[in-house]
């Protein structure tokens, strides 16, 4: 890092932990605090302070004293960025801390002091983790930090990433780039396997505390280093799948149901669930499965005490096995998404088209999953670098990078879902599909389909079914101001932009009066895990039925206009026409408007085919009313 640059640094914010690095002299590196310490726990706890406003105190000394002060100690936020109250649900009884619904019905932290709850949001909280991550980068680099790269799940959607870039702006600092966390991984180790002349194909498996990815990457590296070191190695994400609800904490969830059970067993039936365990037993239940998950990756069996105030003590002893049987769905979750991304990376089978498997993120330690990856890639998973620390170094390497120190590699990420706009009869057209790169941009034009239009509605999608119903709504906004004009004659062009951080900006102009409208998308609330799982399965389930629904959807939008315009000609220009003609043009109109009708009551009872046979047919017979229509304004001009 030289003196005239200004230093980007790089953030893992992890659900767990977070860290930062920055890339100098001697390569990407992990910034400690002063006690060495690399990891920071995304914790944070708030308690009132001397002048009445909160205080807030961060990291170990908020992880360590957090039984003492459960309703007031927030961890696993990471969980929440981004999303609505409902699809919180499911994390709720796990918090010592409580969720409530905020703006928009977007889940909201309320933190009890003083008698009264304060409301704070991930991002706020988020924010308190970032700064103190900036911090600790100035205090070691001795210049103020303002930029930084950071890290999220790869299947984060549009209203997460949002979310981070309002955290990091909170913080006071400029997100100049959102990674894709696996992306960032293999940026890291890049520097390692780059060394070989060949392209390679790698598989990055990301099991943090809270999310999954699996990314397969196409990693071309300089092939000549030595005559051209300046050329960079070439990263490009060939596909990605993943779960923003499956993590470590999945496990330790897991482990807090069986030891209540056996808390509940042991004490007596009049100990109460789950869901009624005081904030402190919560809390400490929490926090020792955590601990039994850790040791049960080097030993055999672990031992549990907890003292309960006023009902005793639970002791039990948890084995390795009974650990391995409560986890058997949670990985095989994580599997499924292994040979999706596998598909649609196009690659024939995960032992044949993957060269190394590279492990990230804290829960890849476990055994058994380094077990079944390596059983299903048909390798043995990579794990040189430490899981923890590789994706705040791949930041760390892409910030470098931006920031000129070093030209190590370029990266290209994708976009997980496909985006498009509402046309004519509720169908979607996509303007760029899944597992585009990012930055992708797409241009496509457009008309009306109603007389006099004024303003044009806009309204942006995400998903792979075809009809608007089934997608999910990203926004709505309108094109304002146009003048009147008739069907089919404005020029509506609409671009789509994914930018490097993964924030789709929409663009709508008339080209006719210029007129111009545009949306950056920042939905209110991201996507469940059911949602992602659903809009996956029913793009595959209901393909056929969804094109022939789209392509029923298309045809009644052109027929209609087809015969409105026809009509029109008709009505003024039907007397210079043989009865005949005029007679047989009728009698098509009429069957085609019949098979329309039929098809808007029930697009099902529709015959695409014959629908597009009777439109051609009429095109074709009105040909002779167009030469009437254009001679008849030839003349009155």
């Amino acid at each position: 890092m030289t003196a005239s640059t200004e230093p980007i640094i790089g953030i893992d914010l992890g659900t767990t932990n977070s860290l930062v690095a920055i890339f100098d002299e001697q390569g990407p590196r992990t910034i400690a605090d002063e006690q060495g310490r690399t990891l920071l726990p995304s914790v944070v706890r708030f308690e009132p302070g001397p002048d009445g406003k909160p205080r807030t105190i961060v990291g170990h000394d908020a992880a360590d004293r957090a039984v003492e002060f459960p309703t007031t100690t927030i961890s696993s936020v990471k969980r929440l960025m981004g999303r609505a109250l409902a699809d919180a649900q499911p994390d709720l009884p796990y918090l010592s801390y409580r969720v409530v619904a905020g703006e928009n019905n977007t889940a909201r932290v309320a933190v009890p002091l003083d008698g009264t709850d304060r409301i704070v949001s991930p991002q706020e909280i988020s924010a308190i983790i970032l700064r103190q991550l900036a911090a600790r980068a100035t205090n070691a680099l001795g210049t103020e930090v303002r930029k930084a790269v950071v890290t999220v799940p790869a299947y984060f959607d549009d209203a997460q990433r949002q979310a981070t870039r309002d955290a990091g702006r909170l913080a006071g600092l400029d997100v100049v780039r959102i990674v894709n966390e696996p992306t960032a991984a293999a940026l890291a180790y890049g520097l390692g396997i780059g060394a070989k002349a060949e392209p390679r194909t790698v598989a990055v498996f990301d099991l943090g505390g809270g999310t999954f990815d699996v990314s397969i990457l196409r990693i071309t590296p300089n092939p000549t280093p030595d005559e051209s070191p300046d050329q960079p190695a070439f990263f490009q994400v060939l596909s990605t799948a993943g779960d923003t609800r499956l993590g470590g904490d999945d496990v330790d969830n897991a482990l807090v149901r069986a030891l209540s059970q056996q808390m509940r067993a042991q004490l007596g039936d009049s100990t109460p669930e789950l869901e009624g365990l005081d904030p402190s037993t919560r809390k400490a239940l929490s926090q020792f499965a955590r601990a039994v998950k850790h040791r049960l990756s080097d030993d055999t069996s672990a031992p549990v005490r907890i003292d309960i105030a006023g009902r005793g003590t639970f002791e039990t002893t948890v084995t390795r096995e009974q650990l391995e049987t409560l986890m058997h769905d949670w990985i095989d979750r994580a599997i499924d998404c292994c040979a999706r991304a596998v598909r649609e990376a196009g690659l024939s089978s995960p032992t044949e088209g993957i060269d190394a498997v590279i492990m990230v993120g804290g829960s890849t330690r476990i055994p058994l999953v380094q077990q079944r990856v390596g059983e299903f890639f048909g390798t043995q998973p990579y794990t040189a670098l430490d899981p923890d620390r590789v994706v705040a170094l791949g930041a760390a390497v892409q910030a470098g990078i931006m920031s000129g120190v070093t030209k190590g590699a370029l990266l290209l990420d994708v976009i997980p879902l496909s985006l498009g706009i509402e046309t004519a009869g509720g169908a979607v057209a996509k303007l760029i599909v899944s597992n585009s790169t990012v930055p992708a941009r797409a241009t496509e034009r457009f008309t009306t389909s109603v007389d006099g239009q004024t303003s044009i509605k806009i309204h942006v999608l995400q998903g792979e079914r075809e009809m608007v119903e089934h997608c999910r709504s990203l926004g709505v906004f309108d094109l304002r101001g146009l003048p009147p004009m008739p069907a089919g004659v404005p020029q509506l062009e609409v671009e789509f932009l994914v930018d490097a951080g993964g924030v789709l900006h929409v663009t709508a102009k008339e080209n006719r009066t210029g007129k111009r409208a545009q949306l950056q998308v920042v939905p209110n609330h991201g996507l469940s895990r059911d949602e992602v799982e659903q809009i996956e399965r029913d793009s595959v389930t209901h393909a056929r039925d969804d094109m022939q629904q789209h392509r029923v959807a298309d045809l009644v939008v052109n027929c209609t206009l087809d015969l409105k315009w026809i009509g029109d000609q008709l009505a003024r220009h039907g007397a210079a026409l043989d009865p005949d003609y005029r007679a047989d043009l009728e009698r098509q109109i009429d069957s085609l408007r019949a098979m329309v009708d039929t098809a808007k009551a029930d697009w099902r009872a529709a015959d695409a085919n014959q629908m597009h046979q009777a439109k051609e047919a009429l095109d074709q017979a009105s040909l002779r009313l167009q030469e009437v229509a254009i001679t008849a304004s030839l003349k009155d001009h």
